[in-house]
C-alpha cells in the first residue's frame, strides 16, 4: 500500500510571493556550489513585482505589482548583489499613503468610482530591463521608462529617450541590432482604434526615428520581432472592451475580451524607413512572447513564438498573483513561415509539444538565425494548471532536440539568460534565478549552456527572496 506524500504535493511557489519582497544594498554572495567562470564578468538584471499588495489589499493581477530589479555585479572579485525597488511616483506616494491609490493593469483604483478618473494607473516599471552605455531602463509597457543607475539601481526618474513626448509609452519588448547597435521598441496609445507607435533609437537608447501606424480597435500587443531587413507585428484577436474603463466599472485586464472571428493580423514593417510593407489576416492564436525572426535563404521570414489557442493564459496570470492558480493554458513552441511581401502564411510548424514561455536566443543572433532558442517551461508530469514554470530548456533547431534542466520539486527557475564569453566564442551560460520553496531562499544558477541537463557550475546565495518576475539582460563588462 502506497502513502501519498503530501509534502511532495504542496506547491511552494506561492510563498515567494506571500509577502512584499525586501530590498538589499551590495552585499557580497556566498559560492554554495562549484565556482564562478572565469571568464563570466559582467551583471545580470531582472526586473518583477516585487510587491503585491500593500495596507493588507491584494493587487488584482500579476501584473500590478510594483516592479524591483535584481543586479548581479560579477567581477574579479566574486559577485555581488543589489536589489532595490523601482522609485516610480506612484510607488513614492503609496508607501507615504500606506495604501494603494491607483488602479493598474487588473484592478481598478481604490475607493469612490471618480478614482478610476483621478488616478486611473500607476506606471508599475516591473517587466524588463534595458541595459544602455550609462543607464539601466526599467520598462513597463503602459508609460515611459525609468531610468536607473548601471551600479547602484538607484531611480533617476522616467526617461523620454529623446522623443516619448505627448504622452507616448514604451514597451517592454525592445529588439538590439547585434551588428549595427540599433534598438528597435513600440508602444500602443490607446483610443477608440489604437495606434501602433514605432521607434528607432542610437545604441544609447535615444530615438531617432519614429512612426504611427492605426489599428483596430484597442488589441493587446506585449511583442514584436526583428527579423533581418523586416520588423514583425501579430495581433492576436483580443480587444479591449472600452466603455467598462471609461466608466470605471472594470480593469482593463478584465475588459479585454478572445475574439476568434477576427483572426491573427500580421503587421510587417521595413525596418529602415519604418514603413508598412503588408499587412494580411489568419487563423487566430494568442501569443505574448516572440523568440527570434530571421529571413530564411528562399526569402521567406520565419518566426518562432510560444504560442497559445486562445487567451485563458491571461486568467492564469491573474491568478498567479493570488498565490494559487486553477487555470491551465498551454503554450507551445512554433514556427511561422511567411512571405514579407504578402503576408501570406505559407505554414505553421509545431516545434516542441512542451510548454513553452519566455523563449529567447543568444543576443548576437537576435534578427538573424540562430541554432538554439531558450525557454522556461515545466517538468515532465506537472499540472500546469496549479503549478509555475520550474524548468529551462534549449531547444537545437539542427537536431530538435530540447534539453532540459530540472531543478527537482519545489524550485522555480526565472527565464533563463543566455550570457557569451567575451574573450571565448565557443563557450557560454546561462544563468537563472531560483526560488527554491523547500529552503524558502532564492539563488543564482549557472549552467554551462552545453550541459543545461547536467549539475550547475556554480549556485550563488541571494541574501533575502527574489519574487518570481518576467524579463532580464545580461550587460558584459566594459559596455
Amino acid at each position: 500500500m502506497h502513502t501519498i506524500n503530501q509534502k511532495s504535493m504542496t506547491k511552494t511557489w506561492g510563498n515567494a510571493i506571500a509577502q512584499p519582497a525586501p530590498e538589499f544594498p551590495s552585499t557580497q554572495l556566498p559560492i554554495l556550489w562549484g565556482q564562478i567562470p572565469d571568464g563570466l564578468r559582467g551583471t545580470l538584471y531582472r526586473n518583477g513585482p516585487a510587491r503585491l499588495e500593500r495596507g493588507g489589499i491584494p493587487m488584482g493581477h500579476w501584473f500590478d505589482g510594483d516592479g524591483a530589479i535584481l543586479a548581479v555585479h560579477f567581477t574579479d572579485a566574486g559577485a555581488t548583489g543589489v536589489y532595490r525597488y523601482v522609485q516610480t511616483l506612484g510607488y513614492q506616494q503609496e508607501t507615504a499613503a500606506g495604501k494603494l491609490l491607483y488602479g493598474n493593469y487588473g484592478m481598478t483604483a481604490p475607493g469612490p468610482i471618480w478614482n478610476q478618473w483621478r488616478k486611473p494607473v500607476k506606471n508599475a516599471a516591473n517587466t524588463s530591463v534595458l541595459a544602455l552605455p550609462d543607464k539601466l531602463l526599467a520598462l513597463w509597457e503602459g508609460g515611459k521608462p525609468h531610468a536607473l543607475d548601471l551600479q547602484t539601481l538607484e531611480t533617476w526618474g522616467e526617461d523620454d529617450l529623446g522623443g516619448l513626448t505627448g504622452g507616448l509609452s514604451y514597451s517592454a519588448h525592445d529588439k538590439c541590432d547585434p551588428n549595427t547597435g540599433e534598438i528597435f521598441n513600440f508602444g500602443i496609445s490607446s483610443g477608440k482604434d489604437a495606434t501602433l507607435n514605432i521607434y528607432k533609437s542610437d545604441s544609447t537608447g535615444k530615438i531617432n526615428q519614429k512612426a504611427a501606424y492605426q489599428l483596430d480597435g484597442v488589441p493587446l500587443v506585449h511583442d514584436f520581432v526583428l527579423a533581418g531587413q523586416y520588423l514583425v507585428f501579430f495581433v492576436p484577436p483580443v480587444r479591449l472592451n472600452i466603455l467598462p474603463i471609461l466608466l470605471g466599472t472594470s480593469s482593463y485586464s478584465d475588459s479585454l475580451e478572445w475574439r476568434p472571428q477576427l483572426g491573427t493580423q500580421i503587421l510587417v514593417f521595413d525596418r529602415e524607413n519604418l514603413s508598412l510593407v503588408i499587412r494580411k489576416e489568419t487563423e487566430p492564436w494568442y501569443q505574448w512572447h516572440f523568440a527570434n525572426g530571421y529571413v530564411d535563404a528562399d526569402g521567406s521570414v520565419i518566426v518562432d513564438i510560444a504560442r497559445y489557442e486562445d487567451f485563458q493564459t491571461n486568467q492564469y496570470l491573474k491568478e498567479v498573483a493570488t498565490g494559487k492558480t486553477h487555470t491551465a493554458a498551454k503554450s507551445t513552441f512554433s514556427r511561422v513561415r511567411l512571405n514579407p511581401q504578402t503576408g501570406k502564411v505559407i505554414e505553421i510548424q509545431q516545434l516542441s509539444d512542451r510548454h513553452c514561455e519566455f523563449p529567447s536566443v543568444p543576443q548576437q543572433n537576435v534578427g538573424q538565425f540562430s541554432r538554439y532558442t531558450y525557454m522556461s517551461g515545466f517538468r515532465q508530469g506537472t499540472d500546469i494548471s496549479q503549478e509555475l514554470l520550474n524548468a529551462i530548456a534549449r531547444f537545437d533547431h539542427k537536431s530538435q532536440i530540447l534539453t532540459e534542466a530540472d531543478f527537482g520539486e519545489n524550485r522555480y527557475p526565472s527565464e533563463p539568460i543566455h550570457v557569451q564569453n567575451a574573450q571565448n566564442s565557443l563557450q557560454s551560460w546561462v544563468i537563472t534565478v531560483v526560488y527554491d520553496g523547500n529552503s524558502d531562499n532564492s539563488q543564482v544558477w549557472i549552467f554551462d549552456s552545453d550541459r543545461l541537463d547536467a549539475e550547475p557550475i556554480c549556485k550563488l546565495g541571494l541574501p533575502s527572496i527574489i519574487p518570481h518576475g518576467f524579463h532580464g539582460t545580461w550587460k558584459d563588462a566594459g559596455l
